[in-house]
């Protein structure tokens, strides 16, 4: 899955502490001495030590870890283990589903004064909400759209893909989710529930001429793009930041007028948290722009919700140039699929894969 591989690759870039940094943004010590239980990926950002210990040492509150494989998975340990979470990280399309089951509760955004700068669109997002309550404080966002070998022409629309101009030089990601989302957009249609399917399947087909490789690891991207096997590509935002700033390629990100392939994590109070007031303190710590700095630029982070995080980095940050804000208005955000639209989707790339096989 695209979700798991981003988050694999956040595990190989942990850092260990950073030094000199200033905590002044942390509140005091205003609870008892407690503990909050996170339910998150391992290595993906509420697990640095450096970030756990200042806020323990600030608050008195001690964060502890448990950790899922699957975002499945995590919705699993919601359902089998309630009073064992404080805090759950979860993407957009998981979230709907799991207020659908009533285990988060909603939050308080008084106690999350940090969010006061997340973007409206990702804070009103329909995954996040019911009934006008917010369930998840936006967390972290990144998109897929397109990435380009620098110095060739910048496309402005994702027909390039079929442009013969790029015959044999385009790289298309191995995931039926993503590339039906980019048939999607090819032919004027939601990306979570394009109508004509069909349509779908002939604009990806278009593409077959120009197929050179389909990449299913940032790794296996990287080195096909450093051995020249291909121009243009499908690709992540901070795959592409990645890239550029650890292994040197020469590589520009590049979001098109239809827009990129969205996808937003949040922070979600499960209903039976036992302690939800210290859940949201830590919530407001991972929104902090102290936090998302140091995180972003000493170990590597996705785009911050908090608009005046991303704000808060240097102004020759990858990210930041990368990330721009206003991309979230023209990006259309990934939701929860219903199971048999999620098996057209997978029946659609088959046989487009099939066909690019011929």
């Amino acid at each position: 899955m695209t979700e798991l591989t981003r988050r694999n690759t956040m595990k190989l870039m942990s850092a260990a502490l950073v030094a000199g940094v200033s905590f002044s943004s942390l509140p005091r010590k205003a609870f008892s001495a407690g503990s909050i239980t996170v339910l998150n990926w391992q290595g993906y950002g509420t697990d640095e030590a450096w970030s756990v210990k200042a806020f323990t040492e600030k608050t008195g509150i001690a964060v502890v870890h448990d950790y899922y494989s699957s975002e499945s998975e995590m919705l699993t340990k919601l359902r089998t283990n309630p009073g064992a979470y404080d805090l759950v990280v979860l993407n957009a399309a998981r979230c709907a589903q799991a207020v659908a089951e009533d285990r988060l509760q909603p939050i308080d955004f008084s106690k999350v004064p940090n969010a006061s700068t997340v973007d409206d669109s990702l804070r009103s997002n329909p995954n996040f909400s019911k009934d006008g309550k917010g369930f998840a404080v936006p967390w972290v966002w990144g998109m897929t759209s397109l990435a380009i070998r620098e110095g060739m022409p910048v496309p402005d629309s994702y027909a390039v893909l079929a442009d013969a101009a790029y015959k044999s030089r385009v790289a298309m990601d191995d995931d039926a989710i993503i590339n039906v989302g980019v048939g999607a957009l090819m032919t004027g249609q939601d990306i979570n529930d394009p109508k004509d399917l069909a349509a779908v399947t002939t604009a990806l087909k278009s593409i077959k001429p120009n197929v050179k490789l389909l990449w299913s690891t940032e790794d296996q991207w990287n080195k096909s793009f450093a051995a020249k096997e291909f121009d243009l590509s499908l690709f992540w935002s901070g795959g592409s930041v990645r890239s550029k700033r650890n292994s040197k390629l020469p590589v520009q990100f590049v979001v098109p007028k239809e827009g990129g392939i969205g996808w937003v994590d949040g922070l979600g109070i499960p209903a039976s948290a036992p302690n939800a007031e210290g859940a949201l303190a830590f919530a407001n710590w991972l929104i902090d722009p102290v936090f998302y700095v140091e995180w972003a630029t000493k170990v590597g982070a996705p785009a911050s919700s908090n608009s005046a995080a991303l704000s808060a980095l240097p102004a020759d940050d990858l990210s930041r140039q990368v990330h721009k804000p206003e991309y979230l208005k023209t990006m259309g955000i990934m939701s929860a699929l219903p199971d048999d639209r999620r098996e057209a989707f997978n029946n659609v790339w088959q046989e487009v894969k099939a066909f690019y096989a011929e």
